[in-house]
């Protein structure tokens, strides 16, 4: 997740997303408080029927996601209810026999604990950094998303109720040593490269 956000300071001005937006085709809201009432104003002004959040590090409150009348879904990159929390895929790595996948969940004010829309194992390649398995898996998500968007428009979306299990937070220097001792590394040159491609 921060690996964009740092490579936009290695490399200053407009990004891929920011150029493709510039057109206007879509309104772009710099947000500090994802439940502050400016944000409330830009989404009532909006019109948006629903919320829509890609491995999103925030929790939205009951309140905004009410200002929504379809509410609000999340795309995480785990099969949950495995690997509640911020990096997953490093989880996930380590657990090892094809523990990734991706979710399409509903957003409720806690994190990654909403009922699943949709949900999809994916194998990834031996040696795969924690990094580039993160981007496998939200590009895996795009069409999965599209599924779920698409049943949810036509009123015919299965939700699946899902016990939470413990949310899994960032490695402890103990999980990075044996992250370590088991081969599995964070990043390496080619995520570097993709985080200036995908900066903002």
């Amino acid at each position: 997740m921060a690996l964009p956000r740092l490579a936009g300071l290695l490399s200053p001005g407009p990004g891929p997303l920011a150029r493709a937006l510039s057109d206007g085709a879509a309104r772009v809201v710099a947000v500090e408080d994802v439940n502050g009432p400016a944000f409330a104003e830009a989404l009532r002004a909006s019109g948006a029927e629903l919320i829509v959040t890609f491995h999103f590090d925030g929790i939205l409150s009951a309140e905004t996601l009410a200002l929504a009348p379809k509410g609000g879904i999340n795309v995480h990159p785990s099969l949950l209810p495995r690997h509640r929390g911020p990096i997953p895929t490093f989880w996930a790595g380590l657990e090892g026999n094809g523990a990734h996948g991706v979710t399409v969940h509903r957003l409720v004010p806690r994190i990654d604990a909403g009922a699943v829309l949709a949900q999809r194992a994916v194998p990834l390649p031996p040696g795969t950094t924690v990094s580039a398995a993160a981007r496998l898996l939200h590009e895996a998500a795009v069409p999965l998303a599209a599924e779920a968007l698409a049943r949810l428009a036509t009123g015919d979306a299965e939700e699946r109720p899902v016990e939470p299990l413990p949310y899994r937070p960032f490695p402890s220097r103990a999980a990075l040593r044996d992250a370590r001792r088991r081969g599995l590394r964070l990043v390496d040159a080619a995520d570097i490269r993709a985080a200036l491609r995908a900066r903002l």
